[in-house]
C-alpha cells in the first residue's frame, strides 16, 4: 500500500462532462454525496474511481460508508472557475478509531458511489472522542472543490 494523496478524482473530471454529478438543483435534483474516512496508506487519491469499504476505518461511532454531506448551497461561479463547498462541517461523535487515519473521500452515493475527491489531513487516532472536519467558506478563494 502507498500513502493517501489529496486530489480531485480523474474520473470525476470526465464524469462532470458526461452529466453524472449534480451538486445543486439546477438542471436536475441534487445528488446525495457522502464522506468516508480511510486509514493511512490505503492509496486513496486522484486515481480512486468509486467508494470502497477496503481500507475504510472501522470502530465505535463510525458506520461503513461514512455520513451524508450537507449540501444546502449550490455551486457558484467566480471568473473562470466554478466551486462548491458543503454547507456544514462533518462530525463523528463518540468515535474510537485505534489505528491511524488520514484521509476522507467525497463520493456521490446517488451515482453508483462514484468518487469526487480525496482530502488528506495529519494522521491521527481518536478514543471516545469527537472528530470534526471543518469546511472552508464557500467563497472563490477558499472552497472545498473547485473546477477551473
Amino acid at each position: 500500500m502507498s500513502a493517501n494523496v489529496q486530489g480531485v478524482a480523474a474520473s470525476f473530471k470526465a464524469e462532470i462532462l458526461e452529466g453524472y454529478h449534480s451538486f445543486g438543483a439546477g438542471y436536475r435534483a441534487a445528488d446525495t454525496f457522502k464522506a468516508a474516512i480511510y486509514y493511512q496508506n490505503e492509496s486513496i487519491g486522484y486515481a480512486t474511481t468509486a467508494y470502497s469499504a477496503t481500507g475504510e476505518v472501522s470502530g465505535t461511532g463510525y458506520s461503513a460508508g461514512g455520513q451524508t454531506v450537507t449540501n444546502a448551497t449550490g455551486p457558484a461561479v467566480s471568473g473562470p472557475s466554478a466551486y462548491w463547498t458543503p454547507s456544514a462541517q462533518l462530525q463523528w461523535t463518540g468515535l474510537t478509531i485505534a489505528s491511524p487515519f488520514d484521509c476522507w473521500l467525497l463520493y456521490n452515493s446517488t451515482q453508483a458511489n462514484r468518487a469526487v475527491a480525496a482530502f488528506t489531513f495529519p494522521s491521527q487516532t481518536v478514543s471516545a472522542g469527537t472528530f470534526t472536519i471543518t469546511m472552508p467558506p464557500n467563497a472563490a478563494g477558499s472552497v472545498l472543490l473547485k473546477v477551473s
